[in-house]
């Protein structure tokens, strides 16, 4: 750990726009290296070998603090879950409970893990637009706080293994509100075309509703909808707010029906890259609940608790991923490729959704960028390209790249693909550093596969 440096002259803050994302404190250089969260990042790849996640504790904290400070000390009858699909692991289970923050998962993998880091099951979320018969039945099992439900098939589903268990299941209904977040399409939900969530139309929400009201094994609380991710603008919110709430009148009128409690989701953007405008936390909560109170008024219904349910957010600028650089091929006049030790496998978002991000190299932080190159992953792809036109100084085979805002959606997302192993996830404390995910091994990639006898050859 680096404590007391003497910051040097950074080409990183001409790099990159810091505008209270990755904030100026946690980027710094001591000579030559990068200095990430008051910790070498060369020595860190030194040390653990690449390609290698970081991530900073103090940071997932300092996020989770503020969302209590702007949000749930601000705001009475409030609520926070952290959607784990950004990361997830045994350790980050332990520090959004310390937190004092809940828990949104969306797979049996997900509550296991909770179940494994001993969360308090009532804090949980499940969320998911398929969940199996099995997934259900752990989750009434272990009483988690909430059931997320997508569609009505899951409705009688839970009603019957609650009648079997002797349980009295609290639910929410996923609503798609036909809000489109400008985003990509590939992380837009709220749209009306959507596999998540049952459309608010008639005929199909009212029979969801009246269904669970009617069991005896079921109690609603209320409604869920989310409406993309990385968002940055907050109409979309304040937007759906509106539709949903007219429900909650509606249902109130037709069915004497009082909802309890509104999920608006998550997907608060981050700063990844120069076009990203990166607003507060209170740009979004702030503007959320101010509908909230206000559009109950005008409408003469009760103020339900409102629940958010940052992940990226909180994950997201907390993280790093560090590379070895390979092959550096010039094609003259064309492009330079400068290509890395992963890529694809540990971090497909930029061949998913374009995804874009911003390096630097950490091993010459000092030295002015003064070339334009595209960062290539290793996969048998050509779409296995991290960054397309990066600007760095001299760069060659043996540097140390350093990929940032990282934290959520690379581990949490990563494959074997090309059998590369996954690597491991260094925990940046705040007196030491600590592997929180070992790295696979090529004897971990083929450690369930099997050879049927028959194909044995006899030598």
């Amino acid at each position: 750990m680096i404590v007391g440096i003497t910051v040097a002259t950074l080409y990183i803050l001409r790099l990159i726009s810091l505008k209270g994302a990755v904030r100026m404190e946690k980027l710094d250089c001591i000579g030559s290296n990068l200095i990430f969260a008051d910790y070498d990042a060369v020595e860190l790849a030194k040390k653990y070998g690449t390609p290698l996640y970081v991530l900073s504790e103090n940071i997932i904290r300092e996020k989770c603090r503020k969302i209590k400070l702007d949000f749930l000390n601000r705001y009475p009858n409030t609520k926070v879950a952290y959607a784990s699909k950004a990361f997830l692991t045994l350790s980050m289970c332990k520090i959004i409970e310390s937190e004092g923050l809940g828990l949104d998962v969306v797979s049996g993998g997900e509550l296991y893990t909770a179940l494994k880091a001993d969360f308090p099951m009532d804090k949980v979320f499940f969320h998911g637009n398929n969940k199996s018969y099995e997934e259900l039945q752990m989750a009434i099992s272990n009483e988690v706080g909430r059931i997320v439900v997508d569609n009505f098939d899951e409705i009688e589903i839970i009603d019957d293994l609650a009648n079997e268990m002797k349980k009295k299941v609290k639910i929410l209904i996923r609503v798609s509100p036909g809000v489109e977040g400008k985003t990509h399409k590939y992380i837009s939900t709220g749209q009306k075309d959507s596999k998540f969530g049952i459309p608010l139309l008639e005929g199909s929400i009212d029979e969801a509703v009246i269904k669970a009201i009617k069991s005896k094994n079921i109690e609603l609380m209320g409604f869920h909808f989310h409406i993309g991710s990385n968002l940055f603008d907050k109409d979309s919110y304040t937007l759906a707010i509106e539709i949903v709430l007219n429900l909650f009148k509606w249902l109130k009128n037709e069915l004497g029906f009082v909802v309890k409690e509104l999920n608006t989701g998550g997907g608060f953007g981050i700063y990844y890259n120069k076009t990203d405008t990166v607003k507060d936390i209170t740009y979004y909560t702030d503007a959320i609940m101010e509908k909230v109170s206000s559009y109950c008024r005008e409408l003469n219904i009760d103020i339900p608790t409102v629940i958010i349910e940052p992940g990226r957010w909180i994950v997201g600028e907390a993280g790093i991923t560090l590379y070895s650089v390979g092959a550096v091929k010039e094609i003259p006049n064309v492009r330079t490729y400068v290509s890395v030790d992963g890529g694809l496998p540990d971090n497909p978002r930029p061949a998913l959704y374009n995804a874009k991000y911003e390096a630097i190299v950490a091993n010459k932080c000092n030295l002015k960028p003064d070339r334009v190159v595209t960062i290539a992953g290793k996969c048998c792809e050509t779409g296995d390209i991290l960054i397309w036109d990066q600007l760095v100084p001299k760069i060659e085979r043996g540097d140390i790249l350093g990929v940032l805002s990282t934290g959520a959606y690379n581990y949490s997302m990563s494959s074997n693909y090309n059998k590369l192993p996954k690597p491991a996830v260094v925990l940046l404390r705040e007196k030491e550093e600590c592997v929180i995910v070992k790295r696979e091994t090529y004897e971990d990639l083929i450690s369930k596969e099997m050879i049927p006898e028959g194909l044995a050859v006899k030598k």
